[in-house]
């Protein structure tokens, strides 16, 4: 989105600035333009939740290491995390702009199946 920055702005001569010494005579005072550029207005990257997917193979401890190893969560959190995606199917593990949450995602796959579970991960906008 490009907000403008300011208008443009238009200056009238000064008093002795108007003879046109130029081919054509004059045309009695010419004005001088002063053009601003528009300047993008930051925003913030849009952010994206990184989803843990429930599935009844992988064990309960491998989620909590996946956790707490990916998402920097302590003990208690990764557990309750982890027991909630085991009730409700699915869970939130972060939040992240769209660069680290697809990071993310690609190392708990990468690690899952390096450890021969199907766990599966995704990300979705916030």
């Amino acid at each position: 989105m490009i907000v403008p920055f300011a208008p443009m702005l238009v200056l009238s001569p000064r008093s002795g600035d108007d003879d046109d010494s130029g081919p054509g005579g004059g045309n009695g005072g010419s004005q001088i333009g002063l053009a601003t550029k528009t300047r993008a207005k930051s925003q913030k990257p849009s952010q994206f939740k990184v989803l843990m997917l429930n599935d009844d193979y992988t064990p309960m401890e491998f989620v909590v290491i996946v956790l707490k190893r990916f998402f920097h969560m302590d003990m208690d959190q990764a557990t309750r995390v982890m027991l909630h995606v085991h009730q409700k199917g699915v869970g939130v593990c972060g939040i992240f702009p769209y660069e680290i949450a697809e990071t993310k995602v690609n190392q708990v796959m990468d690690f899952a199946r390096q450890n021969q579970h199907p766990l599966q991960c995704t990300l979705e906008k916030a």
